[in-house]
């Protein structure tokens, strides 16, 4: 299949968990024989953190503003086989509106932000990536998210075919790598600032650092703030491109995972980082959400949060524990996770709606594991 994105960014990772997700998504399409196009805006915060290189196995299409692009776009369809609008998307709207009057066979919303895009909605926001008459110009919405996601994004935009497209992991790009002396830590925490994850960071993180000031901890991410409650043994890389992720969780004795308020309530939204950290085989703590058990067993593949005391006890679990349940994690990872099982999914779905043989089944919000 012919395949053409207009996305948030694939360029650069700082700021956001579209890019490496859509890396390894690209990479696995392009294995099973598909080419994929992207359109991103090029904006100057991406441009100045762009951490690409040469792109891989796709075609990038970088520009400054819409209409310098539509025709170049336009002229992509009625090449295409298959259409992605994404959410956060900046001509989201206009890319929507080129593709509903476009020949391609079938036309896509991947929302990799749907609790956001949703509790938006609930609030009364214009939700600016989303097409004014909502969704059900689409033959299928994909959504990052599964559980109680997939059900209002049918009741609330009226979208037709919907099924969950969760994040993954591409392992010749997150596996065990040597561990870096500058980026060893006792637990680490890597994810850009947000203020609704705030609470739970410093109450799984910055709390457990202050009791703990024999003990090593290292935070990595763009946009933290000043007054932002920094301790001694709380140390801070701004900016963690994507290949330096594996050396980052092999030198982690434990990772943390904090999840955003609207996805936490939300549920069935695994964070790529929890399966980047798990091909690395760094033990993961994580705050609970309604359907983590789908992706890990807890007690045996993570290990769960709700305070301080939690994050202290898993720093105290001996190397034969913690490896064991790296291990377990990893393996249910490589198993179920990847890119390439993601890949799988989607050409499968994408196959079902162009030959006209949607299955309910697909639209259960499984985790596919």
């Amino acid at each position: 299949m012919r395949i053409v994105v207009f996305g948030l960014t694939i360029s650069s990772a700082w700021g956001n968990g579209h890019a490496t997700l859509w890396r390894g998504l690209v990479r696995a399409l392009s294995v099973r024989g598909h080419s994929v196009r992207f359109f991103e805006r090029d904006v100057a915060y991406y441009a100045q953190h762009r951490d690409l290189g040469v792109p891989d196995r796709f075609e990038l299409t970088l520009y400054p503003d819409w209409p310098a692009v539509v025709a170049a776009a336009d002229q992509a369809l009625t090449e295409a086989d298959v259409a992605i609008v994404t959410s956060y998307c900046p001509d989201g709207r206009a890319a929507a509106r080129l593709l509903s009057d476009s020949p391609v066979a079938v036309k896509v919303f991947y929302d990799l932000d749907a609790p956001v895009t949703l509790s938006r909605l609930r609030r009364g926001e214009d939700v600016e990536y989303l097409p004014e008459q909502g969704l059900a110009d689409f033959d299928l919405v994909l959504s990052f998210t599964g559980g109680r996601a997939i059900h209002e994004l049918r009741q609330q935009l009226g979208a037709r075919h919907v099924a969950p497209l969760y994040g993954s992991v591409d392992p010749d790009r997150h596996h065990p790598s040597e561990p870096s002396g500058a980026l060893q830590s006792d637990l680490s925490y890597l994810a850009t600032y947000a203020p609704d994850r705030q609470a739970a960071l410093e109450r799984l993180f910055v709390t457990p650092a202050r009791y703990r000031p024999d003990r090593r901890f290292l935070l990595a991410g763009a946009q933290y703030p000043s007054d932002f409650p920094w301790t001694d043994n709380i140390f801070h890389v701004p900016h963690l491109a994507p290949g330096d992720h594996p050396s980052f969780f092999s030198s982690s004795a434990f990772t943390l995972n904090v999840t955003r308020r609207a996805m936490a309530e939300m549920g069935h939204c695994p964070s790529g980082r929890l399966f980047e950290a798990a091909a690395c085989g760094t033990p993961i703590v994580s705050d609970w959400w309604p359907g983590l058990d789908e992706f890990f067993e807890p007690g045996r593949d993570i290990l769960i949060a709700e305070d301080a005391d939690d994050t202290l006890a898993a720093l105290e679990l001996s190397d034969h524990e913690r490896r064991k349940i790296a291990r377990s994690a990893r393996e249910r990872t490589l198993t179920c996770h990847t890119a390439s099982v993601r890949a799988a999914e989607l050409e499968a779905m994408l196959s079902q709606v162009a030959a006209g043989s949607w299955k309910q089944s697909s639209e259960a919000g499984a985790s596919f594991s």
